[in-house]
């Protein structure tokens, strides 16, 4: 599991709606960040981690620490975009997302990329836990 940059992003659609741009119609920098948490929440769906059971019978949760994003060109009104979400570190506390997002496919226009590191915490103490690397494999229960 340490050569994260061979591994396949994890892909969700997104159709760009009028309540996501500004006056000129074009996406609001805030939303990109909205699209991204989206990407990665199915992806840790399709991974199998059920978060609720993780908060409500586990009392653990995720919480983002950092987060940066690059803007290159702008989505606009009615795109088709593809944000993708990728494992791209791992360390005791922290993980770490890599994310793009993309006009039309992943072969399309790039409209941003960026990521973000999170850290899994005890819900109870807000202290943080180690990260099982066995959390971002497939398949798991």
């Amino acid at each position: 599991m340490t050569d994260f940059a061979n591994t396949k992003p994890f892909e969700w659609p997104v159709r760009v709606y009028y309540e996501d741009t500004d006056a000129q119609g074009v996406v609001y920098y805030a939303n990109y960040f909205r699209f991204m948490e989206r990407a990665r929440t199915e992806w840790l769906r399709a991974l199998g981690v059920n978060q609720e059971q993780m908060l409500h019978e586990e009392r653990r949760m995720f919480v983002v620490t950092k987060t940066e994003l690059e803007f290159v060109v702008a989505a606009r009104f009615n795109d088709e975009l593809i944000v993708t979400a990728r494992l791209s570190g791992l360390s005791r506390a922290t993980f770490d997302i890599e994310q793009k997002i993309y006009r039309g496919s992943l072969d399309g226009t790039l409209c941003c990329r960026g990521g973000i590191r999170a850290a899994l915490l005890n819900a109870d103490t807000l202290r943080p836990l180690r990260v099982p690397a066995s959390l971002f494999e497939e398949n798991q229960s």
